[in-house]
């Protein structure tokens, strides 16, 4: 009887071993608010799905480490692979890793370099950028028509890092709205990266406002640099009813800039929802089941009309 039991015993705990499933996740940098919101959407997700563990590395922005991590990943036998890339132009390297051991690999936020010939078993979650840097410029736009502006207007904006698609992608799309009839009243004085750093982003603009140059808005790339930009503003002086400030990501600081009313525009991008969806594709995955090589997490332009919204969710 006793032999029985045992063997009963032995086999409940195999299949419990099968089930669980260990992903291994890569991410950028821990020390960025935005990407700590997506971590946290992934770990609270996790918490809630029985028998998923994750083991999430910090890259600290290095391309090499990343890379040694998700080699390392590979080699202890993890089921699947998220990675929030440090650079977006060096993929390649990370698909080819993980497809030559045949485990399932998601990118999370940041578009790879290789979406377009990503192997089965690799998908890409994130927001369409092409709807963020669009939703904001748009708006900041209407705003200084409404001012009295569309006489002439200029602006500087604040890019993240250019190895970053999204930089990229978040700048193209306000020069795009910017070259529109309704918008092209808006000139852009300079455009140089912050990095997505708040205070790398003040003291760029301190360096503008050096210049003694007149402007009426401020594009970021981020709300992290928005608010950087912010702070430089109000301490020279400058009243933020005079300058039009966007940002994207509508952080929880950014929502109560707004609230202040210094902040007039953000875009809010679901980063917990990223997050909460990078595992359930790498759970997909998986299972072998059809995935969409591109997921889509949609943006919502936020203005001081909903706020209140944001930031009761």
């Amino acid at each position: 009887m006793k032999k029985i039991l045992l063997a009963t015993g032995l086999v409940a705990l195999m299949g419990t071993s099968a089930m669980a499933q260990q992903i291994g996740v890569s991410i950028a940098r821990f020390d960025d608010n935005g990407l700590t919101v997506m971590r946290n959407g992934m770990t609270s997700h996790a918490d809630t799905l029985d028998g998923v563990s994750l083991q999430v590395e910090d890259a600290t922005d290095d391309v090499a480490k990343q890379l040694d991590q998700i080699n390392n990943f590979v080699a202890s036998g993890v089921d699947a692979i998220i990675v929030n890339a440090v650079d977006t132009n060096a993929t390649e390297a990370m698909t080819a890793a993980a497809a030559s051991a045949g485990v399932p690999l998601v990118y999370v936020n940041r578009q790879p370099i290789n979406m377009d010939t990503l192997p089965d078993g690799q998908a890409f979650v994130a927001s369409n950028e092409i709807e963020s840097g669009t939703l904001k410029a748009f708006e900041i736009c209407k705003n200084l028509r409404a001012a009295g502006k569309s006489g002439g207007a200029t602006a500087y904006i604040l890019m993240g890092q250019l190895s970053n698609q999204a930089a990229v992608q978040r700048t193209k799309d306000v020069e795009d709205v910017l070259g529109m009839d309704m918008c092209n009243f808006i000139t852009v004085i300079d455009k140089q990266t912050a990095e997505w750093s708040r205070d790398k982003a003040q003291d760029l603009m301190t360096n503008w406002l050096s210049s003694g140059e007149p402007f009426d808005a401020v594009f970021a790339n981020n709300d992290e640099m928005a608010i950087g930009a912010i702070q430089a503003l109000k301490a020279n002086g400058i009243s933020m009813d005079a300058v039009q400030v966007g940002g994207v990501d509508a952080t929880a600081d950014a929502l109560q800039a707004m609230k202040a009313g210094d902040l007039d525009v953000t875009v809010f991008q679901d980063l917990a929802g990223q997050g909460s969806g990078s595992i359930d594709t790498a759970l997909k995955l998986i299972n072998g089941e059809a995935v969409d090589k591109t997921v889509f997490i949609p943006f919502k332009l936020v203005t001081p009309d909903n706020v209140d919204e944001f930031i009761a969710n």
